[in-house]
């Protein structure tokens, strides 16, 4: 009987070992599904013209690059973009295409097309998504780029 205690208090340590692992794999599997409906839900809240459901993406030292300028902290974010909430209709769109997440978890890129309302791709984005002790993300650094036409005939 007493060898049977010992196997069963043996093999405890590695059972729990197990599950821990298989939890981290499943929680990492899942961490880019997060960032891209995080992403999503950020694009659906311009879409839907509704500045306050934007702002909750964004960090508090959020740092946005425009064409030429850097809005640096959510409140200047905020206002910076403000214009872009201003009409019934969106002025852009977009939607994430590529995700990837450091095997940390804490950081994550997002990238993918911008569109004007007509539905032409007009630039990219990137974003920065970090994970907040919550376990929410947010943007910390986002960028977009219009995209290069090439000159006809080259």
């Amino acid at each position: 009987m007493t060898h049977l205690w010992q196997l069963v208090l043996l093999t405890l340590p590695a059972a729990s070992l197990g599950t821990a692992i298989l939890r981290a794999q499943t929680t990492s599997a899942a961490l880019p599904v997060q960032v891209f409906t995080a992403e999503s839900a950020f694009a659906a809240s311009m879409a839907q013209r509704d500045a306050r459901a934007f702002a909750r993406f964004v960090a508090d030292e959020a740092i946005f690059f425009g064409d030429t300028t850097v809005l640096r902290g959510k409140a200047a974010v905020m206002e910076g973009w403000k214009r872009y909430f201003a009409g019934a209709a969106a002025p852009f769109s977009w939607k994430p295409g590529v995700i990837e997440v450091l095997p940390s978890g804490t950081l994550a890129l997002s990238s993918g097309p911008v569109f004007d309302p007509s539905g032409q791709q007009v630039a990219t984005f990137s974003s920065i998504w970090r994970r907040e002790p919550d376990g929410a993300w947010r943007i910390i650094f986002d960028k977009g780029a219009p995209l290069c036409r090439g000159r006809p005939g080259s």
